[in-house]
């Protein structure tokens, strides 16, 4: 079985200060994070930014920049940059980050209704974003939030818009997405193809669960504060905390942890970037 591919996602743009004084929310907090979380076990780390102000989500480039470079500089982790549209729908800004030429950009393969909002993911952004990547030398993560968005992605590998080699991450136990069972998640695996790689992101009080049953499938794992605020009920959690837990998970049963060049291989990336 491969070593496991540990993902943190530290911030996202939902949690506060406020809901979990943890969650990183300055580019310095970021980058401090991903060096601790590098040092836990963690091989890529998966990027949001925030307006240092007021904590909301934000579109600059500047800020983008800020974390991307303080992470290449201090760690050796991959940098997986975020093209969710929570911070600004809009092709351009979701784009522009892309400009940074990171190893990894996430990539959402259809639609999904939030808890009081539609992430809209037209086709023509689908294409548009996978285009973007495949020119920059950038390597998708395909984020799943129900099982049609495989097929999407498929679909793009068609049209030459994606390697034959996908990575997917499936996001289960989201809200108006796909429910987080094992039945699910066995389902989603089997509609993958032979030899894809796949993580999952559990969220909320799932996480546990879904990164249990993926270390125990050959998948991968995601962990972090934008997904999970909590390490158990009533008790908060840092990232590093988040991390930490699945290495011992994993060492109990014998599944060695990917450091970030492991994973590099794994997943078929190149570390040199122009």
């Amino acid at each position: 079985m491969e070593n496991l591919i540990i993902t943190v996602a530290p911030t996202g743009s939902v949690p506060t200060k406020k809901n979990n004084p943890n969650v990183p929310i300055t580019p310095d907090e970021i980058i401090q994070t991903g060096i601790l979380c590098e040092k836990a076990g963690a091989s890529i780390i998966h990027i949001h930014a925030r307006n240092p102000l007021d904590e909301t989500p934000s579109t600059d480039f500047h800020i983008f920049k800020e974390i991307f470079q303080g992470l290449q500089q201090e760690t050796n982790l991959i940098i997986q940059i975020s093209t969710g549209g929570r911070a600004g729908m809009e092709y351009e800004k979701r784009s522009e980050r892309l400009l940074l030429k990171p190893e990894m950009a996430s990539l959402t393969t259809g639609s999904v209704n939030f808890s009081s909002s539609v992430y809209a993911n037209s086709p023509d952004l689908i294409c548009a974003l996978a285009k973007d990547m495949k020119i920059q030398g950038i390597k998708p993560e395909i984020e799943i939030f129900d099982v049609s968005m495989i097929q999407n992605a498929l679909d793009l590998v068609d049209q030459d818009l994606l390697d034959h080699q996908v990575h997917f991450d499936f996001v289960m136990g989201l809200k108006g997405a796909i429910p987080a069972t094992i039945e699910n998640l066995v389902h989603l695996r089997n509609c993958i193809p032979r030899g894809a790689t796949w993580t999952v992101a559990g969220i909320g009080a799932c996480q546990l669960n879904m990164c249990i049953h993926a270390i125990a499938m050959g998948g991968h794992t995601r962990v972090g504060l934008e997904d999970c605020i909590y390490f158990k009920r009533g008790e908060l959690a840092s990232n590093e905390q988040l991390v930490n837990r699945i290495v011992q998970i994993s060492k109990i049963v014998g599944r060695k942890i990917a450091t970030p060049d492991q994973a590099r291989k794994i997943l078929g990336l190149d570390k040199t970037t122009d």
